[in-house]
C-alpha cells in the first residue's frame, strides 16, 4: 500500500485545483477518477464571470456573451454589460487543461479508480488497490461516497437535463416559465458548433420524467426538435451541511455547495478546493473565501425556497426576480455564487 499525503476522490475541476495547489507546495497528492477520462461531464459549460480570477486562458473559450435574453411568462428583458458576463467552456477541454497543469506540478492521477471503501486512513479501490492518506479530500460529486462515509444526508436536490444540439446559436437564454418548469428553468447556451439545451429545476417539486416531457412542449414552442433525441441528466446538490471534518474535507457539489438557484457549480467547486488545500496546508488558515460563498449559497437557498412555495408563490418570486433583474434593482451578477471583494 502506497501513502499520498492526501488522496482526493474525484478528478473534476474542484479535486485538480486542490490537487494542484497542494503539489505546487511540496505535497505528495493522488487524485482517483471513477471515470476513464478526466473532464467529461453532463454540463451546460456556463462559466461566470467571476471566474475569471483563476487564469483561465482565452483559447478555452468556446462562446462569451455580454448579453443575457431572460423570459418569463410575463416579461422578457436583455441585461448587458460591456464585459462578457458568461463565458461557454467544452468540459472535456476544461478537465483536460486543468489536469496538465496538476501533472505539471506533481499530481498523481489514476484513471478507471472506482472507490469502494474508505476506512480511518486509507481508500479501497476496485482491483484491491489501497491507498494510505494524512488528508482526504471528496471531489466526487452529488452521489459522494466521501460525503456518505462521513455520515452526512443529502436531501436538497437539484436535476438538469441536457441535450447538445448541432447548429450555430447567436444568444445566450434564459426561461422561467413557471407552468412548465416550476422554480426552474430552460437553457440554450450556446458553444462553438453546438448549444447546450436543457432543463434544470428542484427535484423535490417536480418528477424528472415530467420535467423532461414538459422541456419537450418548450422545445417544440421554440423550433428545437428535441425528442428524438439522447437526452443526458444529472444531479446537483445543493444541501451544503459543512466542508471541514477534522483530516477529511468536502467540496463543490460533494459539499453541496452548487447553487440550488440555478444549478451552476464550477466556480464554487474551484473555490472550495483551493480553500481546502489552503486549510491543509495551514490548520490555522481562515477563509474569508469560503464565508462568502457559503453566505451567496444561502441568499440562493432563501430564493428557492421561497419560489417552492407552490405554483402562484414561485409565479410570484420569479417574475419580481426578473423585475428587479430589468430595473437594475438586482445585477445579474447577483445571481452568481461568487466572491464579492478580494480576501
Amino acid at each position: 500500500m502506497k501513502k499520498f499525503h492526501t488522496v482526493i476522490v474525484g478528478g473534476g475541476p474542484g479535486g485538480l485545483a486542490c490537487a494542484t495547489l497542494l503539489a505546487r507546495q511540496g505535497k505528495d497528492v493522488l487524485v482517483l477518477e471513477r471515470n476513464s477520462a478526466i473532464g467529461p461531464k453532463v454540463c451546460a459549460g456556463g462559466i461566470p464571470s467571476v471566474a475569471l480570477d483563476f487564469g483561465f486562458p482565452e483559447t478555452l473559450w468556446e462562446r462569451s456573451f455580454t448579453r443575457q435574453h431572460i423570459s418569463s411568462n410575463w416579461q422578457h428583458t436583455v441585461i448587458q454589460d460591456a464585459s462578457p458576463i458568461i463565458r461557454t467552456v467544452d468540459r472535456g477541454r476544461l478537465g483536460r487543461w486543468m489536469m496538465e497543469k496538476a501533472v505539471a506540478a506533481g499530481v498523481s492521477i489514476a484513471t478507471n479508480a472506482l472507490v469502494l471503501k474508505i476506512t480511518e486512513n486509507r481508500v479501497h479501490v476496485r482491483g484491491g488497490e489501497e491507498y494510505g492518506f494524512c488528508f482526504l479530500v471528496g471531489a466526487d460529486g452529488s452521489s459522494s461516497l466521501v460525503r456518505r462515509q462521513l455520515g452526512i444526508p443529502t436531501e436538497k436536490i437539484g436535476v438538469g437535463i441536457n441535450y447538445q444540439i448541432p447548429g450555430n446559436f447567436p444568444e445566450m437564454q434564459w426561461h422561467l416559465d413557471t407552468d412548465l418548469f416550476g422554480n426552474g428553468y430552460a437553457w440554450i447556451f450556446p458553444h462553438q458548433d453546438t448549444a447546450s439545451i436543457g432543463v434544470y429545476a428542484r427535484r423535490s417539486t417536480v418528477k424528472s420524467g415530467s420535467l423532461l416531457n414538459s422541456l419537450h412542449q418548450w422545445g417544440a414552442r421554440h423550433n428545437l426538435e428535441l425528442k428524438s433525441r439522447q437526452p443526458q441528466a444529472a444531479l446537483i446538490n445543493f444541501d451544503f451541511r459543512g466542508w471541514r471534518f477534522g483530516n477529511r474535507f468536502l467540496i463543490g457539489d460533494a459539499a453541496g455547495l452548487a447553487s440550488g438557484l440555478t444549478g451552476e457549480g464550477i466556480y464554487s467547486a474551484i473555490v472550495s478546493g483551493e480553500e481546502a488545500a489552503r486549510t491543509i496546508l495551514d490548520s490555522g488558515h481562515e477563509s474569508s473565501k469560503m464565508d462568502q460563498l457559503i453566505k451567496k449559497h444561502h441568499q440562493h437557498a432563501r430564493i428557492l425556497d421561497l419560489a417552492s412555495g407552490g405554483k402562484l408563490a414561485s409565479k410570484l418570486i420569479l417574475e419580481a426576480m426578473i423585475f428587479c433583474l430589468r430595473t437594475g434593482i438586482i445585477p445579474f451578477r447577483a445571481l452568481e455564487i461568487g466572491i464579492d471583494q478580494p480576501s
